[in-house]
């Protein structure tokens, strides 16, 4: 059996914060990723890593992936879809920096008043669909060419600063006045004026990104994937991959694949991590230590175990960074090399920031 781990932000992306990193013992994800082959590439997002994982290329439809792995999603596997997602922008020195809908303390009947209340407004372009209080999508009307739709995911400009929300190209023009109308009638919503009242930051835009169609199905890699991650679950959905909720721990994981009849040996399974994403997207240093140590315990250290006892032949582990986009593979044999001792995770974090690793 193979695995294949996606850990976004598993390093703590400022090297030179001791108080954060000497605080961190791992030995699991120390002796794991000590003795397996390390790749790294530049650094990009969750969405794009989940993307290449499965072998997806530019323009990838993230939009409609991601409303095919929620609760409820509407059937339109032909439409175009956008990620509309509720944020909030402030000027902060001249610069505008974004809070995601996840920060904002968005009530769902709250989310749903204010789509509908720009559907209502917007008929024309297309209908808003509210999936979660903070994640929503925008179903395009007609047949609309977007053309090069290069608009980062939310996770990558979440407590960041920005430089532009939608693409300078002719394509875009009509999004681009859509996003300027759209934020006017956000400011005068009541659900807004009750928000600003109670000291509560406003829903005062929407992040779109993730625009286009659901590819055809097709054979992929994977026999299994387990995760909470939409996009994760959609893509497995789309491509017709068995897709479950990801257990407490990994002996729990383990424990199930063995009673699977469709887990053969060989089997290859995903898992998504990310856990780890929210505390580093908003410098929560605390919360980030408290995630490690509980994946440490629930999956590192046991899989680390797991991996050298051969009951994983294969153990990937693919982590965007800043740093980088980490990917670490070991065989069972390869944990079985002593000489290769692991290393504080302040070492390596000060390692990949010299890009070496």
């Amino acid at each position: 059996m193979q695995l294949t781990l996606v850990v976004p932000e598993l390093i703590w992306p400022e090297p030179d914060d001791r108080h954060t990193l000497d605080a961190l013992r791992c030995p699991g994800l120390t002796t794991l990723i000590a003795r397996s082959r390390l790749r790294r590439r530049p650094p990009q997002s969750l969405e794009a890593t989940l993307a290449d994982t499965f072998g997806l290329s530019e323009n990838v439809p993230y939009a409609a992936f991601r409303l095919l792995g929620e609760a409820s999603a509407p059937t339109a596997a032909d439409a175009c879809w956008l990620c509309a997602d509720p944020v909030h922008l402030r000027l902060h020195q001249e610069r505008l920096i974004l809070a995601d809908g996840g920060s904002l303390g968005i009530a769902l009947d709250e989310a749903r008043e204010i789509a509908g209340e720009l559907g209502r407004q917007f008929a024309d372009i297309g209908r808003f669909h509210v999936a979660t209080a903070d994640r929503w999508y925008l179903q395009l009307a007609g047949d609309p060419d977007l053309g090069h739709f290069d608009v980062l995911p939310l996770s990558a400009v979440a407590g960041r600063r920005l430089g532009r929300q939608l693409p300078e190209t002719p394509q875009a023009r009509a999004l681009r006045q859509l996003l300027n109308e759209v934020q006017m009638v956000l400011h005068g919503l009541p659900a807004n004026q009750r928000r600003d009242n109670d000291g509560r930051p406003t829903i005062n835009s929407l992040w779109l990104w993730g625009a286009g169609v659901l590819p055809a199905a097709r054979a992929v890699d994977f026999t299994g994937i387990w995760s909470s991650n939409p996009l994760a679950r959609g893509i497995g959905r789309a491509f017709g991959v068995p897709v479950q909720a990801l257990p407490d721990n990994a002996a729990e994981l383990l424990s199930r694949l063995a009673r699977a009849t469709r887990a053969p040996a060989g089997s290859r399974q995903l898992l998504v991590l990310d856990a780890l994403q929210g505390p580093v997207q908003y410098e929560d240093a605390d919360a980030y230590r408290d995630a490690l140590h509980e994946l440490e315990e629930r999956w590192f250290a046991p899989l680390q175990r797991d991996l050298a006892r051969g009951r994983i032949k294969r153990l990937q582990l693919h982590a965007p960074t800043a740093y980088a986009t980490l990917a670490w593979e070991s065989r069972c044999s390869e944990q079985w090399q002593l000489w290769r001792r692991p290393l504080p995770l302040a070492a390596t974090a000060q390692t990949l920031a010299r890009g070496e690793g």
